[in-house]
């Protein structure tokens, strides 16, 4: 099997299926008369296996595991594909947590909270007070100012900021923080947030699909790499 005839299953171009074979996700191809690569099967299954494992797991660790199966690492594959579950499962318990503090947005403000200041909030949030300092340049936001001119946070703000927190870890970006947040204090709802956080668990639920599809691709190749 030619590179090409390899490249084409998937759209590829030959020099992507080269550039996978320097770079470990193919195992080496043997090498005809000329000096050309003669890849099989089982490179062509390598490829659909780290293809399939993309999607769920990300370039860079799907890389690493095909890498671990060639060199015949199978605890070091099986290790990394934990560790990508895990990150799921991480995520999927602070999307849990964002969906906890939105239904406590929706809520009217205690008025007997405190206000902290911005060293209080900081410490309750465990984020270092210039974070703060950034979310509120970026629009995210929107404390008080005492007498003497040093911020304080009503309920209100606290609020969005634990949200912005949350879809920090989410891997939101500021921009799309503020957005929300913006929306949310303008439209007189929270509408906004709850398609942002149904578009955050769809996106989960399609990575677990993936990685799904991704493991009975790497079943097969596993069949015929590890013994």
């Amino acid at each position: 099997m030619r590179p090409k005839d390899l490249a084409r299953e998937h759209g590829l171009s030959t020099q992507a299926v080269r550039n996978y074979e320097e770079d470990g996700i193919l195992p080496p191809a043997e090498r005809g008369p000329q000096g050309y690569r003669t890849y099989t099967e089982h490179h062509a299954q390598a490829l659909r296996t780290f293809l399939a494992l993309r999607p769920g797991f990300g370039h860079a660790r799907a890389a690493a595991i095909l890498r671990a199966v060639n060199e015949r690492s199978a605890d070091t594959a099986f290790q990394l594909i934990d560790e990508g579950h895990a990150e799921l499962l991480r995520d999927r318990g602070t999307l849990t947590e964002v969906e906890h503090a939105l239904r406590n947005l929706t809520q009217e403000p205690d008025v007997r909270e405190t206000v902290p200041s911005i060293g209080a909030l900081a410490h309750q949030l465990a984020v270092h007070p210039a974070t703060l300092r950034k979310w509120e340049a970026a629009g995210i936001l929107q404390p008080e100012r005492d007498r003497a001119g040093n911020r304080r946070y009503p309920p209100p703000a606290v609020r969005d900021a634990r949200l912005a927190h949350q879809l920090r870890r989410g891997g939101y970006p500021l921009a799309r923080i503020a957005a929300v947040l913006e929306q949310v204090r303008h439209a007189g709802g929270v509408a906004p947030l709850e398609e942002a956080l149904r578009t955050w668990r769809s996106r989960l639920s399609a990575r677990a699909h993936a990685m799904l599809d991704g493991a009975a691709q790497l079943s097969r190749y596993l069949s015929g790499s590890i013994t």
